[in-house]
C-alpha cells in the first residue's frame, strides 16, 4: 500500500470518480520509466470490485507537453472507438486539487508482456495486425490533429548533434545519412503512430493480445517510422527471421510506399545511441543487442539507394 498521504489521495481519486466506491489497496506497477504507475483495487457500491491503473507522467514528458495526461485520455477514447485494443480511459485531472501533478486513470487489463511466445507465428500476426490497425485510426486531420508531428521532432533531434557521439552504435554514420536525406519526401499519408510499439508495451492473455499500453509517445507521421522501430525491437527480442516475418505480415495488411523504410530503420537505430550502456543489462544480453543492432544498421545501409 502507498504511504498514508498518497493512500488518502488515491482514495480521493476513487471517490471523485464514484462517490459510492472506496479504495481497498494500491500497489506500484513495475516496468514504466517515463511515468509513475499505480494499480488500485476498488470496492464498488454494488458490492463488486474492480481494478484501475493510475498514471502520473514524469517531469520530462510534462515539460514537453504540460497537457500530456489530458491528451492521452483523449487519444485513448479515439483509439478505443476505432477498435484498437487499448485500456479504457476513466478519468483525468489536471487541476492539482488532489495530486500536485496531472494524472490519468485507465482500465486495469489482465495480462503480461510476452518475450518468448510459444506460438511465434500467431504472436507475430497479432503484433502486426494491431500496429496496422493503429495506423488506420481515422481523424488524422481532425480529431488527432492535437498530436505532435513526428518528422518535426526527428528533424529537431538531427539538428541537435551531440558533442559526444556513440561510436559503438555507429551514431555518427547514421546521423550523417539521415541529415543528408532530410527532410524525406512525403510518400505515405500521415497516420497515427504509437511511438513506442514494442513487446514490452503489449499485454497478452491466453495467447491473445489483450492491450497496447503507454501511448504518451503518440505522434502523427509516416507509418514506416513505427514499423522501423518495431522491426528493431522484434529483432532484439526474437531475432532476424521473426523481424522479417513480422514485416511481411504488416506489409500484407497495408498499402504503403516502402521506399524509405531503410531511412526509418536508421532513425529507429538512433534511439539507443548514447543510452544502451546505461540500461543496466547483463553483459551477455547487452553484447547480443549490440550485435543485432550492428546487423540492423548494416541491412539498412545496404538497402539505401546509391552507394552506402
Amino acid at each position: 500500500m502507498p504511504d498514508a498521504q498518497d493512500a488518502a489521495r488515491f482514495a480521493q481519486v476513487v471517490q471523485q470518480m464514484d462517490p459510492g466506491a472506496r479504495l481497498l489497496r494500491g500497489w506500484p506497477l513495475q516496468g514504466g520509466v517515463s511515468a509513475q504507475v499505480t494499480a488500485l483495487e476498488v470496492a464498488q457500491a454494488d458490492g463488486g470490485t474492480r481494478k484501475l491503473v493510475m498514471r502520473q507522467h514524469g517531469p520530462v514528458d510534462r515539460a514537453h507537453n504540460p497537457h500530456i495526461a489530458a491528451d492521452e485520455f483523449r487519444l485513448l477514447q479515439l483509439v478505443r472507438a476505432a477498435e484498437v485494443p487499448a485500456p479504457a480511459p476513466y478519468s483525468c485531472d489536471e487541476s492539482g486539487a488532489i495530486f500536485p501533478t496531472p494524472y490519468l486513470v485507465v482500465e486495469y487489463v489482465e495480462g503480461a508482456p510476452e518475450f518468448a511466445p510459444g506460438d511465434l507465428p500467431a504472436f507475430l500476426q497479432q503484433f502486426a495486425a494491431a500496429l496496422a490497425r493503429i495506423h488506420q485510426v481515422p481523424g488524422v486531420e481532425t480529431d488527432l490533429a492535437f498530436l505532435p508531428d513526428h518528422a518535426a521532432r526527428l528533424g529537431a533531434l538531427l539538428a541537435a548533434r551531440p558533442d559526444h557521439l556513440d561510436h559503438s552504435l555507429d551514431e555518427g554514420r547514421i546521423r550523417d545519412a539521415l541529415v543528408a536525406a532530410w527532410p524525406l519526401a512525403p510518400r505515405n499519408a500521415p497516420a497515427l503512430l504509437h511511438g513506442d510499439y514494442w513487446p514490452g508495451n503489449l499485454l497478452w492473455r491466453d495467447g491473445r493480445l489483450a492491450a497496447v499500453l503507454d501511448w504518451e509517445d503518440a505522434r502523427l507521421g509516416d507509418p514506416l517510422a513505427d514499423l522501423g522501430n518495431s522491426r528493431m525491437e522484434i529483432l532484439f527480442a526474437l531475432g532476424a527471421e521473426a523481424m522479417a516475418e513480422f514485416t511481411r505480415q504488416y506489409q500484407a495488411l497495408t498499402a504503403l510506399d516502402w521506399t524509405d523504410l531503410p531511412y526509418w530503420d536508421l532513425a529507429a537505430a538512433l534511439r539507443p545511441a548514447g543510452k544502451l550502456a546505461g540500461w543496466g543489462l547483463e553483459p551477455a544480453v547487452e553484447a547480443g543487442m549490440r550485435a543485432r543492432h550492428r546487423w540492423f544498421v548494416g541491412q539498412a545501409f545496404a538497402a539505401l539507394p546509391g552507394p552506402s
